[in-house]
């Protein structure tokens, strides 16, 4: 599959989710990381008009959860987050944010990942920690 086809599958997934609501969508990937994007306007916004640490938060682990699914790559297992911590160190009012999700450990059982939003213009936003469970599927 080409790249294009792996974002075209991975976005299919977000039908009838969060991710849906959020307007989050895939965009990039690579040997190694899943890139995500989210609009910011009025449907993330928090009471003082900027980025909502919550929505921030949905999209670390929107794109850290399914890279660990992609690069899993076991239909027979589940990735679920069991500890999402996050620092918020700019606010956004208007534009984009992508969140990167790149590898600290891909253990058998647990997965690690180090998500760094920016913005349109590469300012850091937020860095996050994800830390997902690898488990078999029921």
């Amino acid at each position: 599959m080409n790249k294009e086809e792996i974002l075209k599958r991975l976005n299919s997934y977000n039908t009838n989710t969060l991710m849906e609501t959020l307007e989050i969508e895939f965009v990039d990937v690579g040997e190694d990381y899943v890139t995500a994007r989210m609009p910011v306007n009025s449907r993330v916004y928090q009471p003082y008009g900027i980025l909502h640490g919550g929505a921030t938060a949905a999209l670390a682990e929107t794109v850290g959860s399914l890279a660990s699914a992609y690069f899993l790559k076991d239909k027979n297992k589940v990735v679920k987050g069991i500890d999402l911590s996050i620092n918020h160190l700019k606010s956004k009012k208007e534009g984009f944010v992508f969140g990167t999700a790149k590898p600290v450990h891909r253990g058998r059982t647990t997965h690690l990942w180090e998500i760094k939003v920016v913005d349109e213009d590469e300012n850091l936003i937020s860095i996050c920690k994800l830390t997902n469970i690898i488990l078999d599927k029921k």
